[in-house]
């Protein structure tokens, strides 16, 4: 969400952002990285001479309500290196100065109505999300939602294809919980969500301005209440005259009825019957957690409400390309490397084929054995290919065609032979699933295994195209879908699936594992037989014991799972369940 594109400010400089031959892995290739951006950049200045919403000359348009701008003055901008000449200096520009370059034009005033509306959304924080979470926290992130909706109208800032987008994708990530009931994808897709509400109010295109927009809402809760303060420092209260005698009239009937009720109360049995009906009860235990959930919804809504009504412009975040480097000395690493993948690749390749009788007779391993050993390891190869690409690429030769023609080729080829590596490790846990079984741990880490794999066709896309200022946000939309994907799959679920599956071919089954999972799992495990049933199914209906919460704290999954175990209940009785592990052939604690 961005605000109306106006003319870049005035600068002798060219405003396009310069790339060298289309080479998508080559960085800012302008002899002057801080030359600002061009028009099309959609965080340009608010240029209208009226904005919308409450007037720039009402002293509350800053970040800190007191004037129509950020305190710059008109000749403000993106910081570029050189003295009050136009000379250059040595020093270079600081990170306070480059900080300062993402400053917002401008920030919408806040009015009585966001703080009214943020309070709300506290108010409805506390009620929703004291007794559990689950549809509960979609609620309340609409709620923070329309609250900088509101604000960015206000602001005058527009709707744009990618705010959609992130906006959607964060509702889907907030819907979580109330399909399922294990905490962890919960609690994974909750913190996405609310780094795609900050990326859809900040936009976004460059890494700087993706990677630094995801968590900028964590710092943006204090400058919002000292966004709020300001504004409504000094200014008078609407209908002061009618509101504060009915305020104090409230207050002494407040105190008049309390003493009069106690007496009333304790004189007559009948009278304080009724009076305990009336009045509200009120557990003093409650107060703590929902007074902390009521100051973490207003401050979350009055932080998006900050944003929305001046975000601050992260893709000017100029980063230096490194120094680059000889030809020689950056290529021959890189060779030496594509050697040794390709190698790996090579063998890979004879094992899958069956042309692996050599190498197996060699290691003295079976086949299975063979696929099993080795995923952790190539799992870290993978994740530090991605950190030597992103090394090599801001320190490669780029000055003539042929460098980046050779820069393309080494990494390209690199990111080739890694999908090699992707493919061998997910190769090789399911092997390792099938002998072991499935859990937390291993279905998660093949869940990232295949993202990265992703992420390497994506840069290899990117090798082929002339422009790749796409990539940024390709890469965290296809995170994000993973994400997304994993929590509304039903992790839990699953694993118990591929276990009971398991167990019906082979007889097999790692009840420590699945004695640990949620809810979830309860249809897939309540095929087993007892003892094995019972014994897999004692943790969950312990947790489920107590009282249901109300609908919107409760997740469909653990609905289901209520029903399933009162149609068909286990052995009550802690020795009864013990001993069904017993004879599960699983010790356990009967105390547990």
């Amino acid at each position: 969400m961005t605000g109306p594109s106006t003319p870049a400010p005035t600068d002798p400089q060219p405003a396009s952002e310069p790339q060298a031959s289309g080479d998508p892995y080559a960085p800012y290739a302008s002899a002057d990285p801080y030359a600002p951006y061009a028009s099309a950049d959609p965080y340009a200045p608010y240029a209208s001479a009226a904005p919308h919403g409450p007037s720039a000359s009402s002293g509350r348009g800053s970040s800190s309500g007191r004037g129509p701008s950020s305190g710059r003055g008109p000749s403000s901008g993106p910081y570029r290196p050189g003295g009050p000449d136009g000379s250059p200096e040595a020093s270079g520009p600081t990170i306070g100065d480059r900080l300062h370059a993402t400053d917002p034009e401008r920030r919408a005033a806040a009015t009585p109505r966001i703080l009214l509306f943020a309070l709300l959304t506290g108010l409805l924080t506390a009620w929703l999300l004291y007794d559990g979470v689950g549809a509960n926290l979609l609620i309340c992130g609409v709620a923070a939602a329309v609250v900088a909706g509101v604000v960015a109208r206000a602001a005058g800032r527009r709707i744009r294809p990618w705010t959609v987008v992130w906006s959607l994708l964060a509702l889907a990530l907030a819907a979580v919980p109330a399909f399922w009931d294990a905490g962890w994808p919960a609690l994974l897709a909750s913190g996405c969500a609310l780094g795609l509400a900050s990326l859809a109010l900040h936009g976004g295109r460059r890494w700087s301005g993706v990677l630094l927009a995801l968590p900028a809402v964590l710092w943006q809760p204090v400058p919002g209440v000292g966004w709020v303060w300001g504004a409504m420092e000094g200014r008078p209260l609407p209908g002061r005259g009618r509101i504060v005698p009915v305020l104090k009239a409230l207050a002494v009937a407040a105190v008049l009825l309390t003493v009069f009720g106690l007496l009333f109360a304790s004189a007559d049995v009948a009278m304080a019957d009724l009076l305990a009906g009336l009045s509200p009860s009120i557990d003093v235990h409650q107060l703590p957690l929902r007074g902390l959930l009521f100051a973490l919804g207003t401050l979350t809504a009055l932080g998006f409400a900050h944003i929305a009504a001046g975000p601050r412009r992260w893709d000017r975040l100029v980063v230096r390309p490194g120094r680059e480097r000889r030809r020689l000395e950056w290529a021959l690493p890189l060779v030496a490397l594509n050697l040794m993948f390709g190698a790996f690749a090579v063998i890979q390749a004879m094992v899958v084929l069956g042309g692996a009788d050599a190498v197996l007779s060699n290691t003295g391993m079976s086949r299975s054995a063979y696929a099993r050993q080795g995923f952790w390891q190539l799992s870290v190869i993978t994740v530090l290919t991605l950190v030597v690409v992103a090394v090599a690429k801001r320190w490669a030769p780029r000055t003539t065609p042929a460098d980046r023609r050779l820069t393309r080729i080494l990494l390209g080829l690199l990111c080739l032979l890694a999908l090699a590596v992707v493919a061998s490790a997910l190769g090789r846990m399911w092997f390792y699933v099938d002998a072991s079984g499935l859990t937390r741990l291993r279905l998660w880490v093949l869940v990232v295994e295949i993202w990265l794999g992703v992420v390497f066709l994506l840069l290899i896309t990117a090798g082929f195209t002339r422009g790749a200022r796409w990539l940024p946000r390709a890469v965290v939309l296809s995170g994000m879908l993973t994400v997304a994907v994993y929590g509304l799959m039903g992790p839990d679920a699953i694993i118990a699936e591929q276990n009971v599956a398991r167990y019906e071919r082979s007889q097999q089954i790692d009840l420590r594992n699945v004695r640990e999972l949620s809810a979830d799992a309860v249809p897939a495990l309540g095929r087993l037989p007892n003892p094995q049933r019972i014994c897999a199914l004692e943790l969950i209906r312990a947790d489920l014991a107590n009282d249901p919460g109300p609908w919107y704290a409760t997740s469909r999954s653990a609905a289901r799972a209520r029903e399933i175990l009162a149609a068909r209940p286990l052995v009550e009785g802690g020795r009864a369940t013990a001993s069904a592990c017993e004879r599960a052939g699983l010790h356990v604690d009967p105390y547990f």
